[in-house]
Formats: C-alpha cells, structure tokens, sequence
C-alpha cells in the first residue's frame, strides 16, 4: 500500500482527530477478535516470520536479509518468501539481491515452491497478520524512534493489533539508531514474559564511498523516512535538505527533474535510501547516489541459539 502517514500516528498523546477516528479503529478490534483461522503448519520446511504490528519503516526488511545471512552460515538452505504486490517491487528487488526469493500473489503457493526446491527455512517478509499460516518463529518488529506512536488502532493510529497481541509472538526486534529501551522492554514483557527481545542498530555499509564534509540533498520515500534521516545525522553528514514521499513511492521523470534542479542551486549532492533507489530507472539514477543499510544485531550469538532451539 502507497501511503505517507499521518502526522497525528506518532503524536505520543492522541489529538481529537485519533478520538474523531476511534469508532472506525473499533472496527479493526473487531475483525481481529472473530478473524477466521485455517492454520496451515508445514513439516517438511521451517518457517521463520518477521513482520510488524506498526504499519511500516520497522526495519523488518533488513532484518529478513540479516536472518538469511545467519542462517546460511549455519547451513541451512533458505530463501525469502513475499507476497506479491506490485507497488512493492523495491522490497522484492533486495531481497532477490540478497538470496533466492519467491514471490507469489499467495503465500501457500510460494511456500509449495519452496518446498518443492528442498529448501530447509524459509523466511516471510511479512505475514504476521496472515491467518492461513503458522510459523516456526514469529517476530515483531519495532522501531524504537516510534515504538507504537498514539498507540491506536488503524485509522485513528499505525497499530494493525494491539500490544496484547505480542502473547502470540516468539520474539522482538526493537531496531532504531541508539535510541534508550529499558521502558519500552518493560512495556513488552507485561504482555509477554517469555517474549525474546533483541535489538539492532542501523549501519551504513558504504559510507566510505560518499564525502560526509559535503553538502546533501536527501530524498526518501519508506515507512519510516525520520530514522533514515537520523541514522544520516549520526555519522555527520550535513543534510541541508530533505524531502520525504510516501512509503512505495514510484517517482517520475518530473520528480527526478526538480529534484535534480533544486540540489543544483543547493550545491549539493542527491542522496538516497537502497530501496528508492530502486524504484528509479538507469538514466533517472544518473547522479544520485544511495545509502546501502543493514541492521547490527546486539548478541547475534544468543540470537543464533534461540533459532537453534527452535529450528
């Protein structure tokens, strides 16, 4: 889904337009308590998912792709599994980029072709809400600038469930830029006392081939553009513009255009993430240059046992 969120999401204290937006999240509460479940669970093929109940820019992209890299050290034969969209193209393009993906409009019919390759994990970007489907692991992720923002359902907020949902969970991924989490972990294990909680911080992995004392135009168009912007700032580069679109966003030849004229009167230089960079064609790509992020995983060893002991 192509959308730019709502400013009043991440408002800590709800405004009068959450309250106004209430009735229609009532709606989302109800659907969830009587969704119809037919549970599919494999036997042949382990499944970890990774997902969110924060409606996007949780990190679980990058954290999918760090999964895989542990699990193919260990052995295993992976692959990605996504569900097909068509405004997605961007995910579905770093994923195939970081290791065997399948990608189909329903996620059985993805996981029967996985099965079919003898794959020994497979790894859902996404899917956590999917009802047809039980995992080996389900993890959640957070982004710890945002946590749950008002902490409402969708509209009147960007939660899909409530936190009393994370009792169905295996573990959580808290992913931000340093950001403090004692409270937030508190907050989670009233929920959830055999919750696994992990954190991750966001890395930039080619930086050395861009100059931080230059001057940068940035544009995003993900979930969470302000961490993107955040993780900029902690490795001092100097960003004296930044625009954000909405998450998916497909740019065109115009946008580029003004883009391009703007950080030419600017002095600067165009600066971008992976995924909107690949939401760009060659001769648009001309000029600008991207980020390429990955997630540090804290303790990655007691990351690695806790998959062990459920794999």
């Amino acid at each position: 889904m192509r959308f730019k969120k709502p400013i009043f999401w991440d408002i800590k204290k709800p405004n009068i337009l959450c309250y106004f937006l209430y009735p229609l999240s009532l709606l989302t509460l109800i659907r969830n308590k009587f969704k119809i479940n037919s549970i599919k669970k494999y036997n042949n093929i382990k499944t970890i998912c990774v997902g969110n109940i924060y409606v996007g820019g949780t990190g679980k992209t990058p954290l999918t792709i760090e999964l895989n890299n542990i699990l193919k050290k260990l052995n295993y034969k992976t692959a990605f599994i996504k569900k097909y969209y068509k405004d997605q193209l961007d995910e579905q393009k770093m994923l195939s980029l970081n290791g065997k993906l399948f990608c189909e409009k329903k996620r059985i019919t993805s996981i029967n072709k996985a099965l079919a390759d003898n794959t020994d994990i497979a790894i859902f970007d996404d899917g956590l809400q999917d009802n047809t489907l039980k995992y080996d692991i389900a993890i959640v992720c957070f982004n710890l600038q945002n946590w749950i923002g008002n902490g409402m359902l969708i509209p009147a907020g960007p939660l899909r469930e409530t936190l009393e949902s994370l009792i169905k969970y295996d573990a959580v991924f808290l992913n931000g830029n340093g950001e403090k989490s004692e409270n937030i972990k508190t907050i989670i294990k009233k929920y959830n006392l055999n919750l696994k909680i992990f954190e991750a911080n966001y890395v930039l992995i080619n930086s050395n081939n861009l100059d931080s004392n230059s001057n940068y135009f940035v544009f995003s168009g993900i979930g969470n553009p302000k961490t993107f912007k955040r993780t900029l700032e902690n490795n001092k580069f100097n960003i004296i513009k930044f625009l954000e679109f909405p998450d998916h966003y497909n740019y065109t030849d115009n946008d580029i255009i003004k883009i391009k004229t703007e950080a030419q009167k600017l002095n600067a230089k165009i600066l971008t993430t992976e995924k909107d960079f690949m939401r760009l064609n060659k001769s648009n790509a001309e000029n600008i240059n991207f980020f390429k992020i990955k997630l540090n995983i804290d303790n990655e060893n007691e990351l690695i046992n806790f998959l062990k002991s459920k794999l």
